[in-house]
Order: C-alpha cells, then sequence, then structure tokens
C-alpha cells in the first residue's frame, strides 16, 4: 500500500531523529540502571572489584544511619527551603520593582546578573576571602558598625546559615528573571479594574498579580528547588570534604560525594544517590500536582 506524503515526512523524520533520541536515552538510562545495579553490591575500593548482591541491605544501612545520613537530610532540606523561599520573596520584590521602565534600567539589570556569570566555585572562594575572619571585608564593615568579628564560615553553627545567603546572593537574579518574564504576559485589564475600584497597591498584587503568577511561580520553585537541592560544588569550595571537620554543613550530595571519593564504599553511595533522586521526583510531583490543583479550582 503506498504511503501519502504526510506519512512519508513522519516516517522520514523519526528515521533521521531516532539515533539521537536512542543516544540521549542511553546516556540517561545507562546510568541510571548501573547506580540502582551499584546499590544493591557491597561494591568498595573498586568498581570493577569482585562485588556480591546484597539486595537492600545498602538502603536499610543507609535509612539506619542517625550519625550521617538523617542530619544530612535534614541539613539539605533546611537549606534548600531557606534558599528557595528568601530567592522567592527576595526575586519578586526585584522583579515587581523592574516591572515598570525607569531611567538606568538596563545598568539595574546588568549589574543585577553579575553573580549568575561566576561558576559557584569562583563565588566559594570569593566569599571565603571577604568573609575570612581576620582579614575578610565583611568583619570590617561590621566593626564600623560596633558588631565584634563573627567565624561565619569557620563556625559550627554559623557555617549553614552563611552558605544560604552565599546562594541567595548567586541565585536570586535567577528567580527574579523567570518572575519577571511572568510579569511582562499578563495582561493589564484586571489591575487597572482593581485600581479603579478602589484597591489599594498591597490589594491589587496580593488578590490580582499574585493569583494571575501562579503558575510562573510554581516552575520557578521547581527549576531553583531541584537546582537548590543538588547544591555540591559551592559547599565543597567553601568547607571542603565533609562539609567541615565536625560535618556542619555536609548535605546528601556532599556525604554521597565522601563516601564514594573518601571512603570508597561504591555500593553505599550509589544506594544514598538512589535515594537522593527519589526524593527530589517526589518534591517535583508534589509541587506539579499542587499547580495542577490550584489551576483546576
Amino acid at each position: 500500500m503506498a504511503l501519502t506524503l504526510e506519512q512519508e515526512n513522519r516516517r522520514l523524520k523519526w528515521t533521521m531523529i531516532s539515533p539521537a533520541v536512542l543516544f540521549i536515552g542511553l546516556m540517561i538510562v545507562f546510568p541510571l540502571a548501573y547506580t540502582v545495579w551499584l546499590s544493591t553490591t557491597d561494591a568498595f575500593g573498586a568498581v570493577n572489584a569482585d562485588t556480591s548482591f546484597l539486595g537492600l541491605t545498602n538502603y536499610a544501612d543507609a535509612l539506619g544511619d542517625t550519625r550521617r545520613f538523617w542530619p544530612a537530610v535534614l541539613r539539605t532540606a533546611v537549606f534548600t527551603v531557606a534558599a528557595v523561599v528568601l530567592e522567592l520573596v527576595l526575586g519578586l520584590a526585584l522583579a515587581m520593582l523592574l516591572r515598570r521602565p525607569f531611567r538606568g534600567m538596563r545598568w539595574v539589570r546588568t549589574i543585577l546578573m553579575i553573580p549568575l556569570l561566576a561558576t559557584p566555585v569562583a563565588v566559594g572562594v570569593l566569599w571565603l576571602l571577604i568573609l575570612d575572619p581576620t582579614v575578610g571585608i565583611a568583619n570590617a564593615i561590621l566593626g564600623l558598625v560596633g558588631i565584634p568579628p563573627q567565624p561565619f564560615l569557620g563556625s559550627v553553627t554559623q557555617s549553614l546559615p552563611t552558605l544560604v545567603l552565599i546562594d541567595v546572593w548567586q541565585w536570586t537574579p535567577m528567580m527574579t528573571l523567570l518572575l519577571l518574564a511572568g510579569l511582562t504576559t499578563l495582561p493589564e485589564e484586571p489591575e487597572e479594574a482593581a485600581l479603579v475600584d478602589g484597591a489599594s497597591a498591597w490589594q491589587r498584587f496580593r488578590l490580582v498579580t499574585l493569583p494571575m503568577l501562579g503558575t510562573t511561580i510554581v516552575t520557578a520553585l521547581v527549576l531553583r528547588s531541584v537546582d537548590a537541592l543538588k547544591t555540591f560544588d559551592l559547599i565543597y569550595a567553601t568547607k571542603g570534604a565533609g562539609g567541615g571537620s565536625s560535618f556542619e554543613a555536609e548535605t546528601l550530595n556532599v556525604y554521597a560525594y565522601g563516601l564514594t571519593f573518601d571512603y570508597q564504599e561504591y555500593g553505599l553511595a550509589a544506594a544514598v544517590l538512589v535515594v537522593f533522586t527519589i526524593l527530589i521526583i517526589g518534591i517535583v510531583v508534589a509541587l506539579r500536582v499542587r499547580s495542577s490543583e490550584k489551576a483546576g479550582s
């Protein structure tokens, strides 16, 4: 049976893109499958050494580790929630300020984007110099207002909050860009109608702008939450192996890295990474479901 021109074009399209689709699929599936398999073995010392099948033993060991694993989970959650919430609030405020044209707006936007140009490692080194307890400019500024020198990244209690603030400094501009893009697509008629009805600026923002911006906010939260959960280079560049001598800044990524390259416990590290991946997928699904429920209501 002869194929129509449309059917031939469709077949040709899939013939042309199938090698790329297959390659990308293998690049995604193989590492995931290998990690899952590795997590069920006693791989130690070298990944090509003889291994034995352990089933879910590594998962039980990881989930039963109250000294390193669960504290790392808690730090990961605290770091992610604190950083993303601050970035959302500040990003939304900046986006609202930049929504209307003003003189020098291009310069302000350019300056705002500077933190995004640097790699997280470079940002970590920069802030190590700024926050140095002896020669850093941060303590010099605090001294001008009568505040005694602070250890910042050298403190067990201040390390995680300091890392959150560094992350906020670097990634708030990205949140601002995403929210500003959403604001520019909103129709102006609802706000104008609310203004005519006598609504205040806060009422127009809370009752009109914010609900219309809901989908953009959820998208920004998903993108930034996944990225914040995976934060590794900033923490490793500033705190080193283990997130510090007392593991005060050790997140799940840093913990898994240490298991792999410091202790060479590949099976246990793979189990931690699988659990971490499931955690990320669960958060993304939960945010998407919440967004769909809001859109349907």
